[in-house]
């Protein structure tokens, strides 16, 4: 007798239920088979990454215990964690699926259900949605900040990850930290990128295109292409970049020198009306890294935008949120970080428009997942070379190691205690940068760990004498 994979995956849930499975499988079994085994709709498929920060290899990753959000974003989402969270998506406590969104029990639940992410386990749920809805219906994007954060990734300016999207299959991005290395290897990296890279918000400098710099575009300015179409289930799609507006502000200006950023919501508005103009688009679809809260701002003032992708505060939204505007309305969603997550959006177009939608953040469980045999032998070249240093034990974690919050986590506090102890410093600083992978208690602290926290191109680790004043000021 031959089962189905929904009919083996419901055969575990009983036998989980009824105690009959080793711990290892029980805790696979404890994953809603609704997770992954989910019914089609539509004709569309998008598939949405954010954030993974170069993350190739399964993480553990604690979500925040607190996402402050000011004046009329209080208490609304993303602004809301641990038990609000999983009472307002109505997910039960305990389950896999409140251990991937909420921090509640992490230090049991990572216990019963292990590491998340690696793009070894996502390429296999890729893999998967594109077998279901057939590869020409469906599209993946990718939100950017994927470039950086991990040691391989600084060693090889971005490279190995080049490479992992492109055998990922990701068809469009947009970024922000891949703009951290100097502009050279930027234009590389994108030159070796096999997909197309969208930012309708960043132009050349007035002083750069009276100089003949580079651009896509030299009587708009446009850096990089603002927008490409796709034909994705005989629909015409528009997929529209925006790159993270405050990038020479959050990073240095020297590796950007030419280009200008900002969130530009009237060039926005602008480019969707030729679009929708010129193109005939069945959907529009923006790409961004604005962060979440200016991605609802955006939604509100710009019209004509059916869905925005949006990444860089690494918000897990498990539904989109409808914003209204005065022609309509845009779903706005976040996909996560570090490679935890998948979001999946359904789209239903018919007769020239949306005209409906599923959606479903899909969490990468790694011990439920098979591991893609290719993307796996890619991410073993990558890593060989650095496996000895990578692999240094340091310690070994009393509690639970994290970053990621408004303010500072365990791991800032680690790094802060650091700094002082061989600095001679009496205050440290570290930025709260959030993208930083957790350590359990018990698990041994290795140099790999340190980068991920870390490994960024451009700063220095100094000690000054500063006032009150100033410290107060920053």
């Amino acid at each position: 007798m031959s089962l189905s994979r929904r009919e083996f995956i419901q055969l575990l849930g009983f036998a989980g239920a009824a105690g009959m499975l080793p711990s290892t499988l029980r805790a696979a079994s404890a994953t809603p088979s609704y997770v992954y085994d989910r019914p089609t709709f539509g004709n569309v498929t998008l598939m949405h990454m954010t954030d993974c920060h170069a993350q190739l290899n399964p993480v553990y990753f604690r979500e925040p215990s607190v996402n402050l959000g000011v004046g009329g974003a209080f208490g609304k989402v993303p602004h809301i964690v641990g038990s609000a969270l999983l009472k307002h998506y109505g997910i039960t406590p305990g389950t896999a699926e409140a251990y991937a969104m909420s921090y509640l029990g992490f230090d049991e639940l990572s216990k019963q259900y292990g590491k998340v992410g690696g793009f070894a386990h996502l390429a296999t749920l890729v893999k998967q949605i594109k077998a279901q809805r057939k590869t020409e219906n469906t599209l993946l994007l990718d939100g950017g900040d994927t470039w950086q954060g991990s040691g391989t990734a600084y060693w090889t300016e971005g490279q190995d990850m080049v490479g992992a999207c492109n055998l990922l299959g990701v068809d469009v991005m947009t970024g922000h930290w891949e703009f951290t290395y100097k502009p050279e290897q930027v234009k590389k990296n994108l030159a070796a990128f096999n997909g197309d890279f969208v930012a309708q918000n960043i132009h050349l400098t007035d002083d750069a295109l009276f100089d003949g710099g580079e651009a896509f575009d030299e009587d708009t300015g446009h850096a990089f292409k603002p927008y490409v179409m796709k034909k994705v289930a005989g629909a015409n799609i528009a997929v529209v970049g925006q790159a993270f507006p405050y990038t020479p502000i959050a990073n240095p200006r020297r590796n950007v020198p030419d280009w200008t950023f900002g969130i530009k919501d009237d060039a926005m508005q602008e480019l969707v009306d030729e679009i929708r103009s010129s193109e005939k688009p069945d959907a529009v679809i923006v790409l961004s890294h604005n962060g979440m809260d200016v991605d609802l701002k955006m939604a509100s003032r710009v019209t004509g935008i059916d869905v925005i992708f949006g990444g860089h505060t690494h918000d897990g939204i498990v539904q989109p949120v409808e914003v209204s505007n005065s022609k309509g309305k845009t779903l706005v969603t976040n996909a996560g970080s570090n490679g935890k997550f998948l979001g999946v959006m359904d789209l239903d177009i018919r007769g020239g428009k949306v005209q409906g939608y599923q959606y479903r953040l899909m969490p990468i469980f790694s011990n439920i997942l098979p591991a893609d045999e290719a993307m796996t032998q890619y991410i073993s070249s990558v890593r060989k070379p650095y496996e000895k240093q990578l692999s240094e034990s340091l310690a070994i974690s009393g509690d639970v190691l994290y970053r990621r919050g408004n303010f500072n986590g365990t791991f800032d506090q680690v790094i802060c205690d650091a700094l002082r102890a061989v600095n001679g410093s009496q205050i440290a600083l570290s930025p709260g940068f959030r993208w930083g992978t957790s350590v359990i208690p018990g698990q041994a602290i290795t140099m790999e760990h340190v980068l991920d926290q870390t490994c960024i191109t451009y700063p220095e680790t100094y000690t000054r004498e500063m006032t009150g004043t100033q410290i107060h000021e920053i």
